[in-house]
């Protein structure tokens, strides 16, 4: 789970970028909503946004990787977060630092979360 300053906005922001991988939403409580790969029968392997009350922080420094199956998906996600209103952090490319097979893409969420797209080629 992932604390958030306005559910609304973030919950808008995952729903629009992790489409673009096969993600779909899961559940939706009022104060958490999930998400999950479409293929799955239960929300297994999701991630949660929650409403952050005013005297609790929000989640800091999160970095959360999504394995995708080629380049292309990788694109689609850092397109679909751009036009989602996220903030580059490393644009579609070959990541050495990580491998020399690694290709990944870095957005900032609406708090400043670090989330991933990336796979090997």
């Amino acid at each position: 789970s992932i604390r958030v300053r306005d559910l609304e906005k973030s919950a808008e922001f995952y729903e629009k970028t992790l489409a673009a991988i096969g993600y779909k939403k899961v559940g939706d409580y009022g104060d958490a909503v999930g998400f999950a790969a479409e293929h799955k029968e239960d929300d297994s392997g999701s991630i949660w946004l929650v409403q952050t009350g005013k005297d609790d922080p929000l989640s800091q420094n999160v970095h959360v990787g999504f394995g995708v199956k080629d380049v292309e998906t990788v694109k689609k996600f850092y397109d679909a977060a751009m036009a989602a209103g996220g903030r580059d952090n490393g644009a579609p490319g070959l990541c050495p630092e990580y491998g020399e097979r690694y290709y990944g893409a870095f957005v900032l969420d609406p708090d400043g979360n670090n989330i991933e797209a990336t796979c090997y080629v």
